[in-house]
């Protein structure tokens, strides 16, 4: 089980307890595959999803995670909440509370507002993506995928490249991957690479091709368009031509090197389409490992409780 009340961050968890939660991954993954999808795990216990940024595969496999384990789960939506009437998440958080409520599983668009909701309530937080911090869920979904397709984390050469200065996913990735003794290369547009990402541990590149040489993974990142306020780039056409990822570039990485994405791919801007749906892509792969990765994170958050 999980030394930790809350799952808020990867830059907080252990080397050991990243692989605890990627070996229960593995082990409920497997159980996914041969299609069992009713087990008694969290059997009475409530997990509410607690959503301030729409979400499709974050909130839906948190759900499903919950309802194949038993769990009774609930979906919470801001828009349709008492937030609109003015509610604070403290306050939000303190009624759910009051319900009894096991685990809240919170996406918010301010960094830091899962561990202020952790510190207000009793039940079990998971941070489902918080501002441009941190989305440690994401990153151990793709771990579990790449450790799934090597024989270790320890050793591999992983390439993010995208908007990786609004990415939460590129930060847990880079805490997460970084422990495991992965090297982590990233390349941006200079307007989208964070300052000092080198000092936490990332090879800066100056250009696709290094940053794609000799990777085993080469993961594109959304353009978050809806967290940029303009004149961070030209336009997508241009993005895609001078930092996309095609299959040109893609001769840089080692052969067969995985293509891997979080999702939702813009087909064209951040990958070509002959990669998304390549032998190579992993993409739908991770989806898969989203549901698996979510059911060990709810299950040894609660298992010194059953």
């Amino acid at each position: 089980m999980l030394k930790r009340k809350d799952l808020l961050g990867l830059y907080d968890l252990s080397a050991e307890e990243i692989d605890e939660i990627l070996t229960t991954g593995a082990s409920m993954k497997k159980l996914l595959r041969q299609n069992i999808k009713k087990l008694p795990h969290l059997q009475g216990r409530s997990v509410t999803t607690l959503f301030y940024e729409n979400s499709t595969r974050t909130r839906c496999s948190f759900e499903l995670a919950a309802k194949y384990m038993g769990a009774h789960a609930v979906n919470i939506a801001a828009e349709s909440s008492s937030v609109k009437k003015g509610e604070t998440l403290v306050d939000t958080g303190k009624t759910l509370d009051a319900m009894k409520n096991d685990v809240i599983v919170i996406r918010h668009p301010m960094g830091g507002a899962p561990r202020l909701l952790a510190n207000t309530v009793k039940a079990h937080v998971v941070n489902a993506g918080d501002g441009m911090n941190e989305h440690p869920s994401q990153a151990l979904l793709d771990m579990l995928t790449m450790r799934e397709n090597f024989p270790s984390i320890q050793g591999l050469t992983v390439a993010i490249l995208g908007d990786i200065r609004h990415s939460r996913v590129a930060k847990s990735n880079l805490f997460g991957l970084k422990k495991l003794g992965a090297t982590v290369k990233m390349y941006a547009p200079r307007t989208l690479i964070p300052k000092d990402i080198d000092k936490m541990g990332a090879v800066v590149c100056r250009s696709r091709e290094e940053a794609v040489e000799g990777a085993d993974v080469v993961m594109g990142l959304r353009i978050q368009l809806e967290r940029q306020h303009g004149g961070l780039f030209p336009s997508l056409g241009e993005y895609a031509k001078y930092y996309g990822v095609t299959e040109e570039i893609m001769k840089y990485a080692k052969p067969n090197a995985l293509v891997m994405h979080p999702g939702p791919v813009n087909r064209g801007v951040e990958l070509t389409s002959g990669l998304i749906d390549g032998e190579t892509s992993r993409i739908e792969e991770q989806v898969l490992s989203g549901i698996a990765v979510r059911m060990a994170i709810l299950f040894l958050l609660t298992k010194e409780e059953l």
